[in-house]
């Protein structure tokens, strides 16, 4: 992407995330099933400049797309871990390449720190874990965590721009 193309995505996205933006991208996270028409209403725009806004965000890439979640254990998805991959160079490309063919991957993402990579992983049971992992021996050296319990799943974005729970918090004080 060249320098003048991000300017004005970046001027684009400026404008978009006014205070309407913001709030239609709010609903939008509640329930992305809901009509323009009723995203209008809610955040206070015609039906048209709502369309408008959402193709805007959609072009410029504000909004990449609209999903449904899957309960991962309907599917018979039992069994969720993190991998850490640690990757000598020889490997890199080639672990990067042969990842993204494995449908047990859900997440992979590249890391600073003593790790290369982070995987978040499903199998059906500890033995697909297993063969998960001896799979992965070849491009480096696997550290699997399993998923006990997930208290915090997938949280909203806080469309403001500002993470304010923090900053709201009074400081620990030291004993």
């Amino acid at each position: 992407m060249n320098r003048l193309c991000w300017l004005r995505m970046a001027m684009d996205s400026t404008a978009l995330l006014d205070i309407y933006g913001r709030k239609l991208l709010t609903e939008l996270q509640a329930n992305a099933r809901h009509s323009v028409a009723e995203l209008g209403r809610r955040i206070g725009l015609s039906p048209t400049a709502t369309a408008e806004r959402l193709k805007q965000m959609e072009e410029i890439g504000i909004i990449h797309g609209y999903t449904v979640e899957i309960d991962r254990e309907a599917l018979g998805l039992d069994v969720m871990a993190f991998i850490r991959m640690s990757c000598p160079g020889q490997n890199y490309h080639r672990f990067i390449d042969y990842v993204q063919t494995l449908e047990e991957v859900r997440e992979c993402h590249h890391l600073t720190g003593g790790d290369d990579f982070l995987l978040k992983v499903t199998t059906t049971n500890l033995a697909d874990l297993e063969a998960l992992i001896e799979a992965l021996l070849p491009y480096g050296t696997p550290v699997t965590s399993l998923v006990f319990s997930s208290p915090v799943e997938r949280r909203k974005y806080a469309v403001t721009g500002k993470l304010i729970t923090v900053s709201k918090r009074p400081p620990m004080r030291r004993r």
